[in-house]
């Protein structure tokens, strides 16, 4: 399947940062994919930042990953992702401030240490929340192209805003019509299956207190209220390690992760996550903490 024109591609490739946006399933992964092998074929080193918490292509569901490609080797089997940001939902639109600060976080470190940096964003793009969070992504990332994937007009309202504020020049390209859409119920299989590798034995339960997370856990909260909430296992540095669940019961507070070596602090969720079959429950930060 052709994704793109070869000297549309030959030209993306050449490029120091290169913003693919679109919706759901419109091959914005298979374009940074594409690009990322004709980068690396003529010596390049590529990093993907992968936006899209919801389902990503690599590292775990509710993080943006950093993913560094020096070979073809690489492309056609991912290694782990190099650096990890946790936003702390599947849903980009739920906590915007963060995706936005994974994201050109995880973008400014890239830069650091390939030659092209692809990022690859959510498939939010419409309304306020899809406008925003690319408005602010174009912002601060200040990408040489944008690769705008579509399926008909869907993003007119998006490039439009962007073509007014920056310029990024933006690269018109339409989805394939081979290339189907997934359903809800495959999408929601490969979320549980990435959650399901980020939980992979071997996993060890972890003591914690309550002054270890951010946000700071109110004096006096119930603990059995965060029960279930998915964390982000922090270092001391800023940086994310992966993964866990809270656990509670006898009156302690535990996590549970396979990621606790160096662990520093714990970043909260705002979901809840099953254990058994990794289905997620969103949850109100705000109401879990304060009742309200």
């Amino acid at each position: 399947m052709e994704i793109a024109p070869l000297d549309v591609l030959s030209d993306l490739s050449r490029m120091d940062t290169v913003m693919m946006i679109g919706d759901t399933d419109t091959g914005k992964t298979t374009m940074a994919h594409t690009v990322a092998r004709e980068s690396v074929a003529n010596g390049r080193t590529v990093a993907i930042v992968d936006g899209d918490v919801g389902h990503p292509s690599n590292g775990p569901p509710g993080c943006v990953s950093l993913t560094i490609l020096d070979s073809t080797e690489d492309i056609e089997e991912l290694p782990p992702p190099s650096q990890l940001h946790f936003v702390g939902h599947t849903d980009p639109s739920r906590l915007a401030l963060q995706q936005v600060v994974a994201t050109v976080s995880l973008v400014t470190k890239a830069r650091e240490l390939a030659d092209l940096v692809l990022l690859d964003t959510t498939g939010v793009i419409s309304g306020i929340a899809g406008q925003t969070l690319r408005y602010h992504e174009t912002e601060l990332v200040r990408p040489d192209r944008i690769v705008a994937l579509h399926r008909g007009g869907e993003l007119e309202p998006v490039i439009g805003m962007l073509t007014r504020f920056f310029d990024s020049e933006i690269v018109d390209v339409q989805t394939p019509a081979e290339l189907k859409p997934s359903t809800l119920e495959q999408r929601d299989n490969h979320r549980r299956e990435c959650f399901a590798r980020a939980f992979a034995p071997p996993l060890a339960t972890w003591k914690v207190r309550p002054t270890v997370f951010a946000p700071t856990l109110p004096a006096g909260l119930d603990l059995s209220r965060i029960d279930g909430v998915l964390v982000g296992i922090q270092d001391g540095v800023g940086a994310c390690l992966g993964v866990g669940r809270l656990e509670y019961g006898d009156d302690s507070l535990r996590v549970r992760t396979n990621r606790g070596e160096g662990m520093s602090g714990l970043r909260l969720g705002s979901l809840r996550i099953d254990p058994d079959d990794f289905q997620t429950t969103p949850l109100n930060l705000h109401e879990v903490m304060f009742g309200l």
